[in-house]
Formats: structure tokens, sequence, C-alpha cells
């Protein structure tokens, strides 16, 4: 909407985007709700469930070698030269979403998630923290409920392989491990979550975060990805670190189904020193 009402998409125009997956199938369902295709370009060592999801949506999926950002083949670089190659041929025919550092991200969090958790709580909410992906969900979160409340904390839960914790820790973005989420961390600041104030940043391993995914299927009948572990293990955290009384909110970002192949499979996870528990007669 945001970017209709600056005239960078018009009817019948194409939105393009460089992402992880989760993004692309919001996109890629708004798209058609109003008349728009996607293209999607996603790197190639994202799980196969989100790509059969996108295409099941008629989204133009195009896969490309797994990168780091500085390289000018990154997912999210090559997402940018198409759109500009399709706006070369016809002016103004697509959009590039730019999800890292287009702030109307940030901002529709503000307004709309960060009045959800304010309404939902009464106003009683003492702290807020998640992961960091493309940085909008966490900054605009805490922008609009900061607005309410300039005593709430901010928390970041960063898997380990993302440099964020350094950063906030240390000054220096700087990535240490790896884990088998999809989709948070980063080794930069973005346009969207520059300057966002952090009170409390955790690093989430996956040996915290993916038992607590097969937890919430058991206890409360959520079928969760690794995001919404890494979320829930920075809430858990970040509740102890404050004490008893308080109340700690996060965000449920993904769903277990998008990582079938990862999260349900005992080889797979037994590669990376995890394990499904007992119950999962998978």
């Amino acid at each position: 909407r945001d970017a209709e009402r600056q005239g960078l998409l018009r009817p019948g125009g194409t939105i393009v985007e460089g992402t992880a997956g989760n993004t692309g199938i919001g996109l890629t369902v708004v798209g058609n709700a109003l008349g728009y295709p996607t293209v999607i370009v996603m790197p190639d060592n994202q799980s196969q469930d989100k790509v059969d999801t996108l295409r099941a949506y008629g989204a133009d999926v195009r896969l490309v070698p797994a990168c780091p950002f500085k390289d000018p083949g990154h997912f999210v670089h090559q997402s940018r030269r198409i759109a500009e190659a399709l706006n070369a041929d016809d002016p103004g025919c697509a959009l590039w979403a730019n999800q890292f550092d287009n702030v109307a991200n940030r901002d529709f969090h503000q307004v709309t998630t960060a009045a959800e958790i304010w309404r939902q709580t009464d106003g009683q909410v003492d702290a807020f923290i998640c992961a960091v992906g493309t940085g909008g969900t966490l900054a605009g979160t805490a922008r609009g409920l900061r607005a309410h409340n300039a005593d709430i904390s901010i928390g970041l839960a960063d898997p380990t392989g993302s440099a964020l914790y350094n950063y906030f820790t240390t000054g220096e973005l700087k990535a240490e491990g790896g884990s088998i989420s999809e989709g948070i961390g980063t080794s930069r600041i973005t346009a969207n979550f520059a300057d966002t104030p952090v009170d409390l940043p955790l690093q989430i391993a996956d040996t915290e975060a993916i038992p607590l995914v097969y937890e919430l299927i058991r206890q409360e009948g959520l079928c969760l990805g690794s995001s919404s572990g890494v979320n829930v293990a920075g809430a858990v955290r970040m509740a102890h670190e404050l004490g008893r009384g308080h109340v700690i909110t996060t965000v449920l970002c993904d769903s277990g189904l998008r990582y079938r192949a990862r999260l349900f499979n005992r080889e797979f996870l037994a590669s990376k020193g995890l394990a499904l528990p007992d119950w999962l007669t998978l």
C-alpha cells in the first residue's frame, strides 16, 4: 500500500523480492489478492517446503547460489537487478520490495504489531524480544511500545551464525558458529533496524531453541519453525533476567511445516548435534 501511495506500484505491476522464503510467501499471497504477479529470488540452500509453497501460490521462483551479502550474486542484489531490468523495458512496471531497507516494513510493525501487543496485554507489557532478519519486527515493535511506555525493555534473540549479538556486546559485526534457522540473523545493520534500542542482547544456540520447538508441539499444540523457537528461547531467558511478575512478549512467526525436511529428519538433526524427542515416532 505504501508503494501504491508513492506511485511505485501501478495496477498490474510486478512485485520483485529477494527473500529466504517467508516474506516472499507473504508478498505472493497479498500480490495475488491485489492483482500483482510476483518474482521471488531465493538462495538455493533454503527449505524445499518454502519453494513448493511459493510455486503453489503461483510465484515465479528463481533460485540462485547462496553467497555473502557483499557478493554481487547475493539474492537481494539479483532481485534488485531483475526489477531494474523490467523497469528499463517498461518504466514503472515493477516494484522491488526491498524488505531489508524499505522502512515501510518497520513502520507497519510500529502501528500494528506494537498496538496489538499493547492492547492484548492491557498495557501491562514489560518487555518485547525477537530475532532479527530484516529488523523490521523488532525495530517497529520497539518504537511502537516505547511510545506508550519508555521503560519497556527490548531484547534481541540472535541465533548463532549471526553477527548482531557481538555487535551489541563488543561493537563488532562478527558472526560465530551456525544455525539451522532460516531467514533470521544478519551480518549488517539494515535501514529497518538502524538505531533500534536493545537492552538485552542474547545469543541463542540451536541446542536451546530447537528442543523448544518440540515442546511447543507437545505442550501447546503449536507446530512452529526454528525462528519461533529462537524467539521463545529468548523470551524464557529474558523472563529469568527480569524476574517474576513481568510480562514478556514475543512473536511466533513461522510454521514448522515449512521446514519438515530439517526439523523432522533424524539424520539431518543428528548431523547438527540435535535430536528428535522420543515421543515423535518419525
